[in-house]
């Protein structure tokens, strides 16, 4: 599976030459596991991160996935807040990969991804892609 792959690359996307962290590879975990099924947003157009964007809009963290889409500054976001957005069977399934509790993970994502969303979409919107692969490709990154 591109899970690992995915990891790596948003792991270089988000400048982590820190190999103890692992930020990417939760990236790419969750981005994974809402591609493959668990999350399948009928407005994303099966593109992963337009499922988690929903997902955080219909959870009340508009403003903060706003911040992250536009061309301003990164609102921050807590872990308690990214478990309340996020399906409880995707966060286990996430942290399970990555090889930490649900709680970290939840914690780790808080941390990650604004900034992984705001490199994502550098021109303020979501670009159209049928794969995070294609969309990571689009973006040059």
């Amino acid at each position: 599976m591109a899970g690992n792959d995915l990891g790596s690359l948003l792991g270089g996307l988000l400048g982590g030459g820190k190999s103890g962290s692992g930020s990417g590879n939760i990236l790419g975990a969750l981005l994974g596991a809402l591609g493959s099924g668990s999350g399948s947003g009928s407005g994303s157009g099966g593109n992963p991160l337009g499922g988690l964007l929903d997902m955080l809009t219909k959870s009340g963290l508009v403003d903060q996935k706003d911040s992250w889409v536009g061309t301003g500054q990164n609102q921050s976001v807590t872990g308690a807040q990214i478990q309340q957005a996020l399906p409880d069977e995707t966060l286990r399934k996430v942290a399970e990969q990555a090889g930490v509790t649900p709680e970290e993970a939840a914690s780790d994502l808080a941390r990650t991804l604004p900034q992984a969303v705001d490199k994502l979409t550098p021109e303020g919107q979501l670009p159209q892609a049928a794969s995070l692969e294609e969309l990571v490709r689009q973006q040059s990154l």
